[in-house]
């Protein structure tokens, strides 16, 4: 696409996003099955649920990178191998409250660049990535309340929906 305008300060702040979301994609994933191993579906269900919408936001700005003419460069996907929910959750938290600083950044970023619709696209996923570090604000929250009786519960559910037959091994 040739246009008047010089998109490559753009290009390059999308590509570090998507590698941001993959390495949340990677995580968030690696989360969800350690989570679901340990029988803390409400957990796991929610690191599935992230990990999607991080998805969503891969293709929404690879697909803006190709309007502009660029390259979609995926380098990302490296996890940390922890397996202690509240490490976890607090590392779920940092990586939003990250994602908020940068999206935030880069947003004004792009404006500055003449590429209001890349300013808006960032603008538009800094509300989502805030709604998935409120979850895991709430989630940290609910452990420093009810500590290990709050993950003990959500193994009892699995356990007598199990029993029920309502869900399978």
């Amino acid at each position: 696409m040739k246009t008047s305008n010089d998109y490559s300060k753009s290009i390059e702040l999308l590509n570090k996003a998507v590698n941001e979301e993959l390495d949340a994609v990677h995580q968030y994933l690696y989360f969800h099955f350690h989570c679901d191993d340990q029988n803390l579906d409400l957990l796991s269900s929610l690191f599935r649920r992230t990990a999607i919408s991080e998805m969503r936001h891969v293709e929404q700005l690879a697909e803006r990178i190709l309007f502009l003419g660029g390259e979609v460069e995926m380098k990302g996907g490296k996890i940390e191998h922890i397996n202690e929910v509240e490490a976890m959750l607090k590392m779920s938290y940092q990586m939003e409250d990250t994602t908020v600083l940068h999206y935030n950044q880069w947003a004004i970023e792009c404006g500055n660049a003449a590429d209001s619709a890349s300013k808006k696209l960032f603008e538009a996923l800094v509300i989502e990535e805030e709604e998935h570090r409120d979850q895991y604000d709430n989630e940290i929250n609910n452990l420093d309340t009810y500590g290990k009786s709050y993950l003990s519960q959500q193994v009892m559910e699995r356990s007598k929906a199990i029993a029920s037959g309502k869900v399978e091994e």
